[in-house]
């Protein structure tokens, strides 16, 4: 917009179906505040007598459900209309104020702009409108559009948490995670429950998995690991199905990730006993997981400040290398195999071997990054913009 203010959001109709605990309003209410729009109004009958606009209004219906990037994109772009790809009539208008009346009246009664001053305003569909792409999860995906109505509740639903699903990931949370999680977002979700709250219910499995494992009660530790893998999963589609993510939680969040791998790497060696510790290999081992884990972790801070891309989304090889490399949740599968056979010292000896060449991979791309970018060549997703 050229416009310096932002638009005022009219909310037109009303939807008594509520998905992931929340009505059609109040989620277009979370998803314009993330757009940076605060003047807000709920008119059902679409009535906008004694409503005082800003220079332009965005005007949304209450019963579908907008993917975030359309309710952005269509707050930056004035003079269009948003519409699913197999209807006529728009589902939001970007209008200037001499026509929001108007707006909300088309709304309303659901039909097309046909015969009005509205009908020079092209209605685009989501893709249209915003793209495909989204870099925050890492995947191209058509954003959602969806009529909400009793009927279609659970298949909506459905479709909002696997937009919460980042694209690029590991192979745990790409194939195992998707449905228990989907149910215990469900639940959270009824309960009322914020993401921080599965948080911290998560710090504290992280912490019962270094007391268990280091006094080598391995399979009551890998219960709570695993448990507070599937919370890790859980807090962040909470925060985006119900749109409540804060950056407090954000960094908590992501702290914990950060901090307790090396953690569970040391107590599980410690609680191998002195039999594991007399080994040649056993220093070794718990460097290589501690050194290891921080340095590719450089490795990808690193690729980011130089090419500007996170590295496992540059070429499809690194999108697939990210579902196996030796982060947290493979590695945690690994351990939870080697338990199963008795062979716990084997399990953390062989993660130790695959950080080390995970990482030597991880160093390989960065230096033929850099051959590429000497070639003239840009570094650039594969999976677009």
């Amino acid at each position: 917009m050229t416009e310096s203010a932002p638009p005022t959001a009219i909310i037109v109709g009303r939807s008594p179906v509520r998905l992931w605990g929340l009505t059609g309003a109040e989620r277009l209410r979370r998803s314009l505040a993330r757009a940076g729009v605060r003047d807000v109004h709920h008119r059902p009958d679409g009535d906008l007598s004694g409503l005082a606009l800003a220079d332009h209004g965005v005007l949304f219906r209450a019963d579908w459900a907008y993917d975030n990037a359309v309710v952005a994109s269509l707050v930056r772009t004035p003079n269009v209309g948003v519409r699913a790809p197999d209807a006529d009539s728009p589902a939001a208008l970007h209008v200037r104020r001499e026509q929001a009346a108007e707006a909300a009246r088309v709304l309303v009664e659901g039909r097309g702009a046909a015969g009005s001053s509205l009908q020079t305003i092209p209605l685009k569909t989501p893709e249209e409108l915003c793209g495909s792409y989204n870099d925050k999860l890492r995947k191209r995906e058509v954003p959602y559009l969806l009529r909400v109505t009793a009927d279609s509740r659970a298949s909506v639903e459905k479709r909002i948490f696997a937009g919460s699903y980042k694209g690029v990931t590991d192979v745990v949370t790409k194939y195992i995670f998707p449905l228990p999680s989907r149910i215990v977002t469900g639940w959270a979700a009824r309960l009322h429950l914020k993401p921080n709250h599965i948080t911290f219910v998560g710090l504290l499995c992280t912490l019962a998995t270094i007391a268990l494992w280091w006094r080598g009660q391995f399979g009551w530790g890998l219960l709570t690991a695993w448990l507070m893998c599937l919370l890790d999963t859980v807090d962040g589609k909470l925060a985006r199905v119900t749109l409540t993510s804060s950056k407090l939680g954000d960094i908590f969040d992501h702290a914990i990730d950060l901090i307790h791998p090396p953690f569970w790497y040391w107590a599980w060696i410690v609680g191998l006993g002195p039999d594991f510790a007399a080994r040649p290999e056993a220093p070794w081992v718990l460097w290589t997981l501690v050194v290891v884990y921080v340095a590719q972790r450089l490795e990808e801070a690193y690729f980011i400040k130089v090419f500007g891309i996170e590295l496992h989304v540059w070429r499809p090889f690194d999108s697939f290398f990210r579902s196996i490399t030796a982060r947290r949740d493979p590695n945690l599968l690994v351990l939870t195999i080697a338990w199963v056979f008795g062979q716990e010292a084997l399990g953390i000896t062989l993660i130790a071997i695959w950080a080390a060449l995970s990482f030597l991979v991880h160093l390989v791309r960065i230096a033929q990054a850099h051959w590429v970018r000497a070639q003239g060549r840009p570094i650039a997703s594969h999976l677009g913009t």
